[in-house]
């Protein structure tokens, strides 16, 4: 087991060596992923949100007096063109409807009432609501400033009634029971505080709101449309050592043909965990992208793995030269692309392939790692391992068989 471990470390040391292999297994979907990461928008400010400029926001006014119509006014205004693209709704249902399909960064809800609300010492302040898409925190926080600075300057107006009423009161100028009809021409009813005019923020719930993160679905496809050029390359590594004899010469050591073909399948098991790993690394550090549960994540990568290993090796021992092996093998890597729903687009295929697009690692590889992405757990990807880890096992017993067949690790080599 040493030897066999030794054989596909130093497989693992010489891949991270070739540039040539470097460059298409590591930086090839690396520069693709940062590329998606920019189409999706995950360099702009806040991350998954959308650029601070042409917020979507919808308004529902159901006061329909003053102080709402000036809030309405305010956020249609030319001075808020260019930051807000807002738009007048009637139904409260609607708009918080936009905001759960994530149309919109937000709805604020002007309730009935708000306007005498604030002119009646009886009623208590009717607060607006601001229903907030948590997909887009950023750019929701925004739009909730501007209702708070609108509200601050009708707080700012309730200190200047309240100066002016009082002066003129005290001055005589004004009888006691016509201040609320000044008041009401001043725009605030003396008495309003700070705190009696305020924002209520109302955040959609995780089972209101339907989130999708483009990048959590194109990520594993990328991930695993490179694994198979991975695991072909390392077929093709394998014809190449026993063109030139290298896996014979192995056998002037004290080590088994098994541990030799082992430590090199081992190997290129390693090289391709490595690289999705790395993979997942980055998306994770540089785009937030959530691949979801850990341990669920990690078995899956493993699985995903061992499935397209054993593509690899059956390809081994189906082509005859490493120059077969290279094309047969990028060929295989944008079918099965296309097949398992690569770059995260699923093609319409006939009925009669859809159980072919079951035999791709990528389909139960993308599968999964949506499943986890969506917070799903180890127990709920577990058929997506297990199969994987049957279609692993299958394709090397069925390649071991041929292996042992041609005779590829034997002394007459």
């Amino acid at each position: 087991m040493q030897k066999l471990m030794a054989i596909g470390l130093k497989d693992l040391r010489l891949a991270c060596r070739d540039r040539a292999a470097l460059i298409l297994m590591l930086l090839a979907p690396f520069a693709l992923t940062i590329g998606l990461g920019v189409v999706t928008g995950r360099f702009t400010a806040g991350g998954g949100n959308r650029s601070i400029s042409e917020i979507p926001v919808v308004i529902v006014n159901k006061d329909g007096e003053q102080l709402g119509n000036m809030l309405v006014e305010l956020f249609t205004s030319n001075d808020l063109a260019a930051l807000v693209e807002p738009v007048v709704l009637h139904d409260v249902t609607a708009a918080r409807q936009q905001v759960s399909n994530d149309h919109v960064a937000a709805a604020v809800l002007i309730p009935a009432g708000f306007t005498q609300s604030l002119f009646s010492q009886q009623q208590q302040t009717v607060p607006i609501e601001v229903h907030t898409n948590p997909g887009r925190e950023l750019t929701a926080n925004v739009v909730q400033a501007i209702v708070e600075e609108f509200l601050s300057r009708v707080y700012a107006g309730s200190i200047s009634g309240q100066v002016t009423t009082t002066q003129l009161l005290s001055s005589g100028r004004v009888a006691p029971e016509d201040i609320e009809r000044i008041a009401r021409e001043i725009g605030i009813q003396p008495g309003v505080t700070a705190s009696a005019i305020t924002v209520q923020r109302v955040t959609a719930g995780a089972a209101d709101i339907l989130e999708f993160d483009l990048l959590t679905v194109l990520a594993p496809s990328v991930a695993l449309m490179f694994l198979m050029y991975t695991v072909s390359y390392g077929a093709r590594n394998l014809l190449v050592e026993r063109t030139a004899g290298t896996l014979a010469r192995l056998l002037v050591t004290p080590t088994s043909s098994a541990q030799i073909l082992g430590g090199k399948i081992f190997g290129i098991f390693l090289t391709g965990a490595a690289q999705v790993g790395m993979l997942i690394a980055a998306t994770t550090l540089l785009f937030g992208v959530r691949w979801g549960d850990p341990l669920g994540v990690a078995a899956l990568v493993l699985a995903s793995t061992a499935g397209a290993t054993g593509w690899g090796l059956l390809l081994a021992t189906l082509v005859k030269t490493p120059a077969q092996a290279g094309s047969i093998g990028s060929a295989l890597m944008l079918i099965f692309a296309i097949l398992g729903g690569g770059l995260g687009f699923s093609f319409p295929l006939p009925d009669w392939a859809q159980p072919i697009a079951h035999l791709t690692p990528n389909r139960w590889g993308i599968d999964g790692f949506i499943a986890l992405g969506g917070s799903g757990t180890l127990a709920e990807v577990m058929p997506h391992i297990v199969a994987l880890l049957i279609m692993g096992t299958t394709l090397f017993i069925v390649a071991v068989l041929l292996f042992r067949h041609q005779g590829w690790v034997s002394r007459k080599t």
